[in-house]
């Protein structure tokens, strides 16, 4: 799996990771299975939260990265309803207690805040990276007003990613966020790359366009839409799987191929990008 610098802090990190919500429930020793393989194949990239089953993803995280922590670029989030200056520091240790782990490669809010101001989760974080428990920080679901909210409460550290929704019906990012974002060395994250049960079928117009393009370059329609998302230097991708074959399919979506500009076009005419003033989309 290619890496490449992630945002102001030069740390390479897989283009491709590995998104864990809703991988609780009857499929939990495969999730974790392919959370395993995901490792080996280079997809060192595990985002998760205390969000994501009550805590208890983080735990199967835990487990899955078992031995391996070193290896491993390791996320998780805190609610918005935690941002608090103290609750924001008990999140992160709740969450370090269930992925038995001694820090976090980087802390994210999930989402602005409507109940906590921005500097009382900003004063946190830097606390958190003071004391060693948190590498960096970073924010999730933030448009650009939010982020140069966040930017501007911090007092030692620097936002260093924004993690948002990016798919194909999804891409209003690529107006203000990615821009802004590439100016300030924020390194952006897509969650969600096949969206939510909408994922173009063969039979639609736009299906047939990515297969059309995924047979000329012997790959599947999924790893033409991960190499499309990720084609910009500044975006990562997380997607998120319990299946073990779709693990080896992600883990095919970049390096030694890259669309040619005709399919790019391709791609573009049938998936358009959105008003440029419309809302942020997060799921």
């Amino acid at each position: 799996m290619i890496k490449r610098k992630f945002g102001w802090s030069g740390i390479q990190v897989p283009v491709i990771g590995q998104g864990t919500w809703k991988i609780d429930g009857d499929m939990e020793q495969l999730a974790i299975k392919a959370l395993r393989l995901g490792l080996d194949l280079g997809l060192a990239h595990i985002d998760t939260a205390e969000m994501y089953g009550n805590g208890r993803v983080e735990e199967m995280v835990s487990e899955a990265i078992s031995g391996q922590r070193d290896q491993v670029f390791l996320v998780s989030k805190v609610l918005p309803s935690n941002a608090s200056y103290e609750d924001t520091i008990k999140s992160c240790e709740r969450s370090l207690k269930r992925l038995k782990t001694d820090w976090l490669d980087l802390y994210l809010l999930h989402w602005p805040s409507s109940s906590h101001h921005i500097s009382e989760t900003m004063r946190a974080m830097e606390r958190l990276v003071t004391e060693g428990l948190v590498r960096h920080i970073g924010v999730s679901n933030f448009d650009v007003g939010d982020l140069m909210e966040a930017e501007q409460a911090l007092q030692n550290q620097r936002i260093v990613c924004n993690q948002v929704l990016y798919n194909l019906d999804s891409r209003g990012i690529e107006h203000h966020i990615l821009p802004y974002c590439a100016k300030q060395g924020i390194a952006v994250v897509g969650y969600s790359p096949f969206g939510h049960g909408n994922f173009p079928s063969p039979e639609s117009a736009g299906g047939r366009i990515l297969l059309d393009i995924a047979e000329r370059h012997g790959k599947t329609p999924r790893q033409v839409v991960l190499n499309f998302l990720t084609r910009h230097p500044n975006i990562f991708s997380i997607p998120k799987t319990r299946l073990v074959e779709r693990v080896i399919e992600n883990s095919g979506s970049v390096g030694d191929w890259s669309l040619k500009e005709d399919d790019i076009e391709a791609i573009d005419e049938f998936f358009p990008l959105p008003d440029p003033n419309a809302q942020l989309e997060m799921i």
